[in-house]
């Protein structure tokens, strides 16, 4: 059955070009995102592994780690480590699990046979602090991924978390927030003290309440 909203990311052991990795405990009390490449060697998956290592900082502000996975072994991650440091100019920063047994992507779906029975699709999974699954997106092995658009969407799930809030089309960290329809007038004017414009009665902006 497919991992959906809410629930509990399946936990697991596996090997990785860290060591072994206990998911859950290594977690610990962070955000992460667990992402799937169909195999190594390949020209899309190369570009993506430097973006992420590129983009480390910009996870690390935002306390989430990063953990990439394939159906390839250890060993294989580690040579190709040196392709995608020398071709994109970032060293790997985060580890790669090997799944050469598939374990992992069969707990998390990531093998779709439709599209290709011994490969995994581009997945990725947000999970929180809590564990459970925040976001899930699947991308064709031919179509990289936006990585902009999921630090974007990890802004979005982190403020929300927080605040009684949701975000616009579009939106960016900095902008304007829509008061949640749940959330009474009386409440607003109590929870958002910057105030909010009512545009119409089911629709309410205020200033991103954390800034």
């Amino acid at each position: 059955m497919a991992i959906q909203l809410g629930d509990v990311a399946p936990d697991f052991t596996q090997e990785s070009t860290e060591g072994t990795i206990r998911f859950h405990d290594w977690i610990g009390d962070k955000w992460a995102i667990l992402f799937s490449h169909p195999k190594d060697f390949t020209p899309v998956c190369t570009t993506e592994l430097g973006e992420v290592a590129k983009l480390k900082g910009e996870f690390d502000k935002r306390n989430v780690k990063v953990i990439g996975l394939s159906v390839d072994p250890v060993s294989d991650h580690t040579k190709w480590a040196k392709d995608i440091e020398e071709t994109q100019g970032h060293r790997l920063n985060y580890p790669l699990l090997g799944d050469g047994d598939r374990k992992v992507s069969g707990l998390y779906g990531m093998i779709h046979p439709n599209a290709n029975d011994t490969l995994t699709v581009r997945s990725v999974f947000v999970i929180g602090p809590d564990k459970k699954v925040k976001l899930t997106i699947t991308y064709p092995a031919s179509t990289g991924r936006n990585f902009e658009e999921i630090l974007r969407v990890i802004d979005s799930l982190q403020l929300t978390a927080n605040y009684k809030v949701a975000t616009p089309v579009n939106w960016r960290d900095g902008q304007d927030c829509i008061v949640v329809p749940s959330v009474s007038d009386e409440d607003a004017k109590k929870l958002f003290p910057k105030g909010f414009k009512t545009v119409k009665p089911y629709l309410r902006v205020t200033p991103q309440p954390n800034r």
